[in-house]
């Protein structure tokens, strides 16, 4: 996987994208050569949910809630419940973390694909906060937000696990 802010043009729309394929792989770079120990692990007091593979699985998701959900207004089959709202996280050791990077991989490629095909300023077929439907290009805005908040996460997660950091 190929890892750059750099655009090959500065058009909203390459810029968009490449940031967010940026992030994405970023994801990947801070999870490179972790053990499902460590993935698994939450190191944090008080923060169960706080653990790489759980940050892994709550990003793929969320790109499935607004892509999917919201964007295109299909049913949503995500984890969660009512009862249990980020049943995302909760990843144990036994899933590996390269099946879930594999999985938000493969994901991640189809949507490159369909936010290829559509316009930025498409709405999303279902109403978010306050009843607005959003544009495809604020949900690709929150998208990068959203990864890059977690990045962070990971990356503090990463250096606690095993004191391996990077950029």
């Amino acid at each position: 996987m190929t890892r750059t802010d750099m655009p090959s043009s500065f058009d909203e729309r390459t810029m968009l994208t490449t940031f967010l394929d940026y992030a994405r792989a970023t994801v990947h770079a801070k999870c490179e050569g972790l053990s499902d120990e460590n993935a698994a692990s939450a190191p944090l007091p008080g923060s169960p949910l706080m653990t790489i593979s759980g940050l892994v699985s709550h990003l793929r998701w969320v790109e499935y809630s607004w892509i999917q959900v919201v964007l295109l207004g299909e049913e949503d089959e995500g984890p969660w419940t009512r009862e249990d709202p980020d049943r995302e996280m909760r990843i144990g050791p036994d899933f590996p973390i390269a099946q879930l990077l594999a999985e938000y991989e493969a994901q991640s490629a189809r949507y490159r694909e369909l936010v290829a095909s559509m316009e930025l300023d498409t709405l999303a077929k279902r109403p978010v906060r306050d009843g607005k439907h959003v544009e495809l290009r604020w949900i690709i805005m929150h998208l990068i937000e959203e990864t890059a908040r977690h990045n962070g996460h990971i990356d503090i997660l990463r250096e606690m696990a095993d004191g391996v950091t990077g950029d």
